[in-house]
């Protein structure tokens, strides 16, 4: 098990300075890294690791230590190293508290967890040594199997840090799924869901009642063959498999918040004029009235937003397809994903995203038809799906059912109107008529959907639509 430290600081921080304080052998001790350098890891005599430091990110957009630590951070920019700890073994945990709580002390700051970072005493390490490779490929797996990669994560949002994403990408590397066990106070990152809602991949919740259950599932769990998987329930076969669900997962209560989400995508020709993000923030604008405050690689998201260098990020990363993550500010909670993809039909650009409302907070459902007639004319949208779901405001993902959201609208662009034969885009089955977007000559076409969080029948007339679009 591991324990995560995270230092957050007015100045960049020197972590190499600090270890050697921190150990009592010096620092011929401190003589390794790897990941090209971002990652500091120490390691007992027989190799096993005691702590990870990752090299530290400077963050420059605001509100992301509260959203992602529930802590107070200094202002804009500051600087955030973490720092992993193996619980395991005795003095590790005391070792990373020590490296954030000097990290703070001389870089200004503070540490979280604040209880893990009080003693800036020197913790006695005799025969520590840095980690030999290949005990230090994965500094974030705790429990590697035949079949899956574990981390466990003890705070309160598991995100999509750096961390995580290297331990999902050697997993995926090497065949496995990834599992994340988290504490039951816990939520998830909506950045990180994606990662770890497709099976063997689970977002794996600790409960005093059930032991262990699926956060997105409910589904009981246990550690079978090395690996989490449901416990089989009273009826089960191997045609109908059927698992209990977790008595906490089913405790909810409708607090009145609401989330408006879009996904929608884009294809543009492959050009140098190219810029990307330019439909994300021209949809943020309509609907929030200002534009997201950042993004990156990574949570948290450390770059004030600019849609010019996610495309040089891209540019740079082609042929293979880029990820990031968007944020808005805390006054309104935002979150968006972004893959842009190079296809032979020229670059795609792939956005799921999300806004949060208080039970006191009108969504701008009134704006949707507009910021859908910006992406259709400007920004070449293919098609889009807005939906209303019950679910928080700060968009964090609870480890308790969330119902499907409710199809508020579909919207069809210019070049796909056109390849549909005759006038079957425009005469659907659907009561209420479709909206005409942009030029008549061309038109992209909007169709409203009933839109109530608290009816499924939205999703009738939904696929309804879908199959007369494609002439079934």
């Amino acid at each position: 098990m591991t324990k995560d430290v995270i230092a957050l600081t007015t100045r960049m921080p020197d972590p190499w300075t600090v270890l050697v304080g921190l150990l009592s052998g010096g620092p011929d001790k401190l003589v390794g890294t790897h990941g090209d350098g971002a990652v500091v890891q120490l390691c007992d005599p027989e190799g096993r690791p005691l702590v990870s430091v990752e090299a530290p990110l400077l963050v420059q957009v605001a509100g992301e230590a509260e959203r992602l630590l529930g802590a107070t951070a200094p202002a804009v920019p500051f600087w955030w190293t973490e720092a992993r700890a193996t619980t395991g073994v005795t003095e590790a945990e005391q070792l990373a508290g020590t490296f954030a709580a000097r990290l703070a002390h001389l870089a200004g700051g503070s540490a979280w967890p604040p209880e893990a970072a009080r003693s800036l005493a020197v913790v006695p390490t005799d025969g520590v040594s840095v980690a030999p490779t290949p005990a230090a490929a994965v500094p974030a797996v705790d429990v590697l199997t035949e079949k899956v990669a574990v981390v466990i994560q003890d705070r309160p949002v598991v995100a999509l840090t750096a961390w995580l994403a290297d331990a999902y990408r050697a997993a995926t590397e090497a065949g496995l799924g990834l599992q994340v066990v988290a504490p039951s106070g816990t939520t998830l990152s909506p950045a990180a869901r994606h990662l770890l809602g497709t099976w063997p991949s689970r977002w794996i919740v600790q409960d005093e009642r059930d032991g262990y259950y699926d956060g997105l599932s409910g589904a009981v769990l246990r550690w079978q063959d090395g690996i989490f998987a449901p416990v089989e329930g009273p009826g089960s076969t191997a045609d109908d498999p059927r698992s209990p669900v977790a008595a906490s997962y089913g405790e909810v209560s409708d607090t009145g918040e609401r989330q408006l989400a879009l996904t929608f995508r884009s294809i543009h020709p492959a050009d140098d004029r190219l810029v990307l993000g330019g439909g994300l923030e021209s949809v943020w604008r309509e609907l929030t009235g200002a534009p997201p405050a950042g993004w990156g690689t990574a949570e948290p998201a450390n770059l004030p937003w600019s849609p010019q260098r996610l495309t040089d990020l891209a540019f740079e990363r082609a042929p293979r397809p880029t990820w990031t993550v968007v944020v808005g500010t805390p006054e309104r909670p935002g979150l968006a994903t972004v893959r842009v993809t190079r296809t032979t039909a020229g670059v795609e650009e792939e956005v799921t995203l999300a806004f949060g409302y208080g039970a006191d907070e009108e969504m701008p459902l009134d704006a949707l038809p507009r910021a859908a007639e910006v992406l259709a004319t400007r920004h070449r949208l293919q098609s889009m799906l807005v939906q209303v779901r019950k679910a928080r405001r700060d968009l964090a993902v609870p480890p308790r059912f969330e119902g499907p959201g409710v199809p508020v609208a579909f919207v069809l662009g210019a070049d796909e109107v056109r390849a549909i034969p005759g006038d079957r885009a425009r005469r659907t089955p659907l009561t209420a008529k479709p909206v005409q977007l942009g030029p008549r000559a061309r038109p992209a076409l909007y169709y409203p959907l009933p839109g109530d969080p608290s009816d499924l029948a939205g999703w009738q007339d939904y696929e309804r639509l879908m199959r007369h679009l494609k002439g079934a």
